[in-house]
């Protein structure tokens, strides 16, 4: 009896012992030999504008906030200067093609190429995507060099190791590690989200990096980050498989070629699942359908559900976008949808977005300015061209100022600062906004509190005394 109990405690030991052995195994000892493969193939990128600027005329400087800054800064010399930014990206063709994202260049008129040998040369453009961020770029030189390859990003799954190379601060040549935290996130960035969320430290100066799994290929383009202050442990990269469909387009074509459906649609919800009979709340219920466009063509209604396209069934309203635009224009599919408490079918023959009236009317455009009485300044909301211009974190949201009036108790601020925050709550519109001045100025102190970012990119808290 005692050698029976004696042999299972040891098959018991071994077993633990070998299942952690199994584990220590698969994870790296070192980074370093997978570095230096990668590394030759990572770039930095940086980029130069000209900026005008007004330069104080007089032999002294006023303090910051004084409004006699505003007052004669009309007066200055207007003066040129060079802007620069920074950014990474990676060289999937040895003739010199590199893959970055569109916010790192986007309105640069000179692009440099830096190497991990020190080199520096001069890209040009060969196509930009700014719906999902991506951009492909030409070094301009007759040198070879070493490239990296993609990977299936839909094998990536939560928990794998994987590294990003890049340049953050403008220091180059940085490694991190960590893990895939999450995947297809959506974090309200753009209309086609679908991020890989890792824990591997993502810096600004790192958009356009790569993203490696183990095997050294590149599974996503490191895009954002959560929050202003730069890493706390969650960055995004768009999932190669993603990108790759884009970057193809852009080498073929110097332009994307999305398909359409022609439908604006909403999502789900428990109540409406009930209401229709649908088991659980999925699908994407259609809320209108565009005049000639495929699903009008094709008999979809306002009301419908789409529960099914092209064999891929739609959970979350935000996956067809998606899946939409990934699929090859003039592809006839079938799409399943929910009518009259049943499941029926439909076959739609994709138009492509880029030539759609949708598509014109979703460019992006300055939104009309709003008057916050309580403040006596104009705002409008936050576009992402702002973000882009200011290189701040695209997940911002508030409004910009433009214009202030002399009686209005911030005619300190400068036409142009962000405010981001009121009362300690962000700020997503001009409506919030004016809602909560309003509500402070029914209040016995008549005092609010509001966040901004100014020209410089430096946020601050100002107390405001309404008037």
């Amino acid at each position: 009896m005692f050698l029976k109990s004696s042999k299972s405690i040891l098959l018991i030991i071994v077993f633990i012992l070998f299942n952690h052995s199994a584990i220590s195994q698969e994870r790296p000892a070192s980074f370093a030999d997978l570095t230096e493969k990668l590394m030759p193939a990572v770039v930095n990128i940086s980029t130069s504008t000209t900026v005008v600027k007004n330069v104080n005329p007089f032999p002294f400087e006023f303090p910051p906030g004084s409004p006699f800054e505003d007052m004669f800064k009309e007066f200055g010399t207007p003066q040129k200067r060079k802007s620069s930014a920074l950014g990474s990206g990676f060289i999937i063709d040895k003739k010199g093609i590199v893959i970055t994202n569109n916010h790192v260049i986007q309105g640069a008129e000179d692009i440099f190429i830096r190497t991990n040998e020190n080199k520096e040369y001069k890209a040009k453009i060969l196509g930009t995507d700014p719906l999902s961020d991506v951009a492909v770029l030409q070094i301009i030189t007759d040198d070879k060099f070493e490239t990296v390859k993609f990977g299936n990003s839909d094998t990536a799954r939560i928990g794998d190791w994987v590294i990003a190379i890049g340049n953050p601060f403008g220091l180059g040549g940085t490694v991190t590690a960590g893990i895939v935290s999450a995947r297809n996130r959506n974090i309200g960035m753009s209309r086609y989200e679908d991020f890989i969320q890792t824990d591997a430290s993502i810096n600004s100066g790192n958009s356009g990096g790569p993203l490696f799994n183990m095997k050294g290929e590149v599974v996503g383009i490191n895009t954002a980050i959560l929050g202003q202050s730069g890493s706390i442990g969650i960055g995004f990269a768009i999932p190669s498989n993603s990108a790759k469909l884009v970057i193809d387009q852009l080498l073929e074509f110097g332009e994307t070629k999305r398909g359409w459906l022609g439908v604006r649609i909403q999502t789900v919800t428990k109540e409406i699942a009930d209401v229709e009979k649908l088991k659980k709340a999925r699908g994407a219920l259609v809320a209108s359908v565009a005049p000639g466009s495929p699903s009008d063509k094709a008999g979809i209604k306002d009301g419908d559900i789409i529960l099914e396209f092209d064999g891929k069934k739609i959970n979350e309203m935000q996956e067809l976008p998606l899946i939409v635009a990934q699929t090859k224009v003039g592809k006839v599919v079938n799409v399943k949808i929910w009518r009259n408490k049943k499941e029926i079918t439909k076959k739609i023959t994709l138009g492509r977005l880029e030539t759609s009236e949708d598509f014109k009317a979703e460019k992006p455009t300055k939104s009309k300015a709003t008057f916050i009485d309580g403040l006596k300044i104009e705002v409008r909301k936050i576009t992402r061209d702002d973000l882009v211009e200011k290189k701040i974190p695209l997940n911002t949201t508030g409004v910009v100022i433009t214009k202030i009036d002399t009686e209005s108790p911030i005619n300190y601020l400068k036409v142009g600062d962000l405010i981001v925050e009121a009362q300690k709550r962000n700020i997503k519109s001009p409506t919030e906004l004016n809602n909560l001045v309003n509500a402070a100025l029914k209040t016995s102190s008549k005092t609010i509190l509001i966040a901004v970012i100014n020209d410089q990119n430096q946020k601050r808290y100002i107390g405001v005394k309404l008037k």
